[in-house]
């Protein structure tokens, strides 16, 4: 498989004020914070690769995506590519030193991820700035290819974006990321279950671990975030996506068809297509139909995260279609 979307032309979309905004505010939250801490914020060369899973996503990647450059490697034991491509990139994480980390997102043991970045296959490397995601290139690169990407996006986060990548002591201990340990709160375990569900494919189990956490704290964000990830996934799990699509072109007026397409447009990554097609459908709709198209959003709006600017624009156009 030759190498593609070897280009940062797509970065342009990174640079977007309020994006670079945010970022920049973010890192700068996260250097005073070490320092109220009394720590400098160092990590060990160890911890510039790091393994990601579908539930420590938003913590190792997207949080983080606002103090460094993350780089995600996706990849796959079976995978002989990757077997290539993966101690390249591991190796130039600990020489870039710092200014860029390396997340590497195993795609059997996380599907939902694979989906949502579009990933026909691997391997294929991602970068994350400032909680934007940018395709740096699929299959296995020349080192040198590699390299200039890799300048590039650098180059790219610390220009636009304030991101000046992570301190690195040789003496520091593995694991000393610059954010503080928290104490095991009291709904770690249930949370581990439902990730451990989640792994296993047991999207039940993963529900019942989540529902059980709000039944006690219905506010609870990382529950409510993972019981609508999974309830997204049960719903998707055995779709035949032609036949759902086809019946959603054929039917524009019928919720359950758009609803149902919608689920499949989200869980392939084309978010504001999911929603942009329910705001259409709440214009068209009245009484039940509009209501439950306008709580299958709200769930959609959980699955992508509350804060997200996609989210945002969503809510004030199911507004005006609503009033």
């Amino acid at each position: 498989m030759q190498p593609r979307n070897m280009s940062m032309s797509g970065v342009v979309d990174l640079a977007a004020v309020k994006a670079a905004q945010e970022a920049k505010a973010k890192a700068e939250q996260a250097r005073a914070e070490a320092a109220r801490q009394g720590g400098t914020g160092a990590v060990s060369p160890a911890d510039l690769v790091i393994d990601v899973d579908e539930a420590g996503f938003e913590r190792d990647v997207l949080q983080r995506s606002a103090e460094v450059p993350v780089v995600i490697d996706f990849w796959a034991e079976w995978c002989q590519p990757c077997k290539q491509l993966s101690p390249v990139l591991e190796r130039l994480a600990v020489e870039y030193n710092g200014r860029f980390l390396l997340a590497k997102i195993d795609v059997d043991a996380n599907q939902m991820l694979m989906q949502q970045f579009g990933i026909q296959g691997i391997p294929a490397v991602f970068a994350v700035v400032a909680g934007q995601a940018l395709p740096l290139f699929q299959g296995v690169a020349g080192e040198q290819q590699i390299r200039q990407t890799l300048d590039q996006l650098v180059e790219v986060a610390e220009q636009r974006f304030g991101l000046t990548g992570l301190t690195v002591d040789p003496d520091a201990e593995p694991g000393g990321a610059p954010q503080a340990a928290s104490p095991e709160g009291p709904y770690d375990a249930a949370l581990n279950a439902a990730a451990q569900a989640l792994d296993a494919g047991d999207l039940g189990g993963a529900v019942q671990a989540y529902k059980n956490v709000l039944a006690d704290d219905p506010a609870h964000p990382e529950a409510k975030l993972g019981l609508a990830q999974a309830e997204l996934l049960q719903r998707v799990q055995g779709m035949d996506p032609q036949k759902v699509r086809q019946e959603a072109a054929e039917k524009p007026k019928d919720p359950q068809a758009q609803i149902a397409a919608a689920d499949l447009d989200l869980v392939g990554g084309h978010v504001e297509d999911a929603f942009g097609r329910l705001i259409e459908t709440v214009q068209r709709t009245a009484g039940d139909d509009r209501e439950a198209v306008r709580l299958r959003l709200l769930e959609l709006f959980e699955v992508v995260g509350q804060e997200d600017p996609r989210v945002v624009g969503a809510r004030r156009a199911l507004a005006r279609a609503l009033f």
